[in-house]
């Protein structure tokens, strides 16, 4: 963990550059003074060919963000990595925005270790750097 999914209408696919958004939010994580382990961040995108926004009347895009994490940051930390991400989120998409009708989302989630199953070889390449 973390995980970094991103849902995001169809309308947007071939302007949305994901894999840009991707390599910015890894950087932020991976400088994060090894609180998130590197071997363990992933992001996804999840392209979405049914919705309504709004009333409907115009070609209105979204992209909403979801940060999984594992328990146990700080609620400082949290903020700031929140809202660093969020920010790289509007700078991305601010050229987008200037043409058509965009909302931006992004939540942050939360949860124990219990309940969680993980293997992992990829942790190994990072440990001895």
């Amino acid at each position: 963990m973390p995980h970094f999914i991103v849902e995001y209408t169809d309308n947007i696919k071939d302007e949305a550059h994901l894999g840009k958004l991707f390599e910015e939010v890894h950087k932020v994580l991976i400088t994060q003074n090894n609180v998130f382990p590197i071997g363990g961040i992933r992001s996804r995108a999840i392209e979405l060919n049914e919705y309504r926004v709004a009333d409907g009347t115009e070609d209105d895009a979204f992209v909403h963000a979801v940060l999984k994490i594992g328990a146990g940051r700080s609620e400082e930390l949290k903020k700031e990595v929140c809202s660093t991400i969020f920010e790289i989120m509007k700078e991305h998409f601010s050229r987008l925005m200037e043409k058509r009708y965009l909302a931006l989302s992004m939540e942050l989630i939360e949860f124990s270790e219990a309940g969680t199953y993980k293997h992992n070889n990829i942790h190994a390449r990072f440990t001895n750097k």
